[in-house]
C-alpha cells in the first residue's frame, strides 16, 4: 500500500473514530478538531455516508448564521453476536457499530455437546436475521466456561461442563458466520473495561456459579503464555481445604462461588440478598463468612496487580450495599495502603459474558474503517 493511500485511510478512521467519540458533531467542528482541511473533511464524510457508517442527524449551531449539518454513526449498519453458554441457559446479545448493546435476551436450554443443541444455536442466530439484514453481521462471539486456545478456536481446558477440546467448527456447525470462543470470565473482563473510560488497568473478578478472573493491561486481555492468566478461582486459600471441583482442595472457588451462597441458604440468589437486606441473621452470617474470604483473595490481587479491582458476576452485580465493609476488611489487610478506592463493582450488570463476546468483532471492525 502506498504511503498516500495510507494517509487517506487514517484520516477516514480518524473522522469516523471522532464522530463515534462525540456523538454528533459538525464538519466545521471535525475539522478544527483534527486538524484536518475542508476537503480532506468532506471527501471523508463523503465516503462514510456511501459506506453507511454515517448519516445526517440534523444540525448544529444556533448562533444566528446557518447551521451547520451533524454527522452520527449509523449504529446498525453494523452488528455483531454474542452467546454465552451455560449449563441451563443461553444468553444472546446483539451489539451496534458504536459499541452499545442493542437488544439482550435469555434462553432456557440445557447444554448438552450434540447435534440438536448446535441446531438450537443456528435456529437463535436465525432469528436474530429476520431483524437485521445477514450483510451487516459481522461474526459471532462464545462464552463459554474454558481456557480457551490464542486463536479462539479450541476450549482447551475445561473441567465445569462437557467442552473440553470444543472447536469453532463443532459448536458452530450451524452458524453461518466467522465464530469465536471466548474465555466467559475473560469476555466479562474485556466488556467492563470499555466502561470505564479512566482505566487502563484492571482485575476483573467474576463471582459466578465458577468463579474467574481477567487481567486487562492498558485495555488488552493479557492471556499469559498457555493461556491461563487470570484463574483466580484456583488459587489456594486454605491448604487441605473444601473440596474444588478442579480436584484440588481450598480453591478460592470453593468458598465463594455463587452457588455457595445458594447452597448454604437453601435459596436463590435473588432471594438470600432479600433476606440479607431485611437483617436475617442466618444471611448476615453467611455472608460474614462469604466477605472474609473474598477479601482474602482481593488482597492478594492487590498485592500482584498494583491495580483496580472490579467484581462482576452474579454475586458482584449485588454488591453495591456492601462494598465499604469490604473495603475494610481489605484494608486491614494491606500494609500499605489506608483505603481501597480501587475495588469497586461492576458496571456492565447484564448479560457481560455474551456482550464481551460480540465486542471484539465490533472493535476490530472500527480500525478498518
Amino acid at each position: 500500500m502506498s504511503q498516500q493511500m495510507e494517509m487517506k485511510l487514517e484520516n477516514r478512521n480518524r473522522v469516523f473514530h471522532k464522530i463515534r467519540e462525540e456523538g454528533s458533531i459538525s464538519r466545521p467542528e471535525i475539522i478544527r478538531q483534527l486538524n484536518l482541511s475542508l476537503p480532506t473533511v468532506a471527501q471523508n464524510l463523503n465516503e462514510l455516508l456511501e459506506m453507511n457508517l454515517i448519516r445526517e442527524s440534523g444540525v448544529i449551531g444556533n448562533t444566528g448564521g446557518r447551521r451547520a449539518k451533524a454527522y452520527s454513526i449509523s449504529a446498525e449498519s453494523v452488528i455483531s453476536i454474542g452467546l454465552d453458554i451455560a449449563q441451563e441457559e443461553i444468553s444472546i446479545v446483539v451489539a451496534d457499530l458504536t459499541g452499545k448493546m442493542l437488544e439482550h435476551e435469555k434462553k432456557t436450554v440445557v447444554y448438552q455437546r450434540n447435534d440438536a443443541y448446535y441446531r438450537i444455536l443456528g435456529d437463535y442466530i436465525a432469528e436474530i436475521e429476520t431483524k437485521y439484514p445477514k450483510s451487516v453481521i459481522l461474526g459471532v462471539g462464545i462464552a463459554v466456561q474454558c481456557i480457551v486456545s490464542h486463536d479462539y478456536q479450541t476450549a482447551l481446558f475445561c473441567k465445569s461442563m462437557d467442552m473440553q477440546g470444543l472447536t469453532v467448527e463443532e459448536i458452530g456447525k450451524y452458524i453461518p458466520y466467522p465464530c469465536r470462543l471466548y474465555n466467559d470470565a475473560n469476555a466479562a473482563g474485556y466488556a467492563e473495561i470499555t466502561e470505564w473510560s479512566d482505566t487502563k488497568n484492571m482485575f476483573y473478578i467474576s463471582l459466578s456459579d465458577n468463579i474467574g478472573g481477567a487481567v486487562l493491561v492498558n485495555d488488552t486481555l493479557y492471556y499469559g503464555d498457555t493461556p491461563k492468566s487470570g484463574e483466580i478461582g484456583h488459587i489456594i486459600l486454605y491448604p487441605d481445604g473444601k473440596q474444588c471441583y478442579c480436584g484440588q482442595k481450598g480453591c478460592f472457588d470453593a468458598y465463594c462461588n455463587a452457588s455457595v451462597l445458594r447452597k448454604a441458604s437453601g435459596m436463590r440468589l435473588d432471594a438470600f440478598f432479600a433476606k440479607l437486606a431485611e437483617g436475617d441473621a442466618d444471611c448476615v452470617a453467611h455472608w460474614n463468612e462469604y466477605l472474609e474470604h473474598l477479601s482474602l483473595a482481593i488482597h492478594a490481587v492487590r498485592m500482584l496487580f498494583d491495580c483496580k479491582i472490579v467484581l462482576g458476576g452474579y454475586v458482584g452485580t449485588y454488591m453495591e450495599p456492601y462494598l465499604d465493609v469490604l473495603r475494610e476488611q481489605v484494608i486491614a489487610r494491606n500494609p500499605f495502603e489506608n483505603n481501597a478506592d480501587y475495588l469497586d463493582v461492576c458496571c456492565v450488570k447484564t448479560d457481560a459474558l455474551a456482550y464481551g463476546s460480540a465486542l471484539p468483532f465490533i472493535h476490530a471492525y472500527w480500525n478498518d474503517v
